[in-house]
């Protein structure tokens, strides 16, 4: 594969990554939650083939208990 080519798919990849996080928050403030960690992790998108992972991060527990409502609200 070309380095262009490489860099490509890894920009489209990144964007995804972006633009999913940004979904998941605005999903997530429209119920009143907010995750201050949520964000791209970094070392997943470190490597040759970037597989980038979405880090939820640490919440308090209310915050918790917040998403556990939401979850149990939601049709299986």
């Amino acid at each position: 594969m070309a380095m262009s080519e490489r860099r490509r798919l890894t920009a489209d990849a990144l964007w995804e990554a972006d633009d999913a996080v940004r979904a998941l928050d605005e999903g997530l403030r429209a119920h009143g939650i907010a995750l201050p960690s949520l964000g791209v992790d970094p070392l997943s998108c470190a490597m040759v083939d970037p597989r980038p992972l979405i880090e939820l991060g640490r919440c308090n527990l209310a915050t918790a208990r917040q998403l556990v409502e939401l979850l149990g609200r939601c049709p299986k």
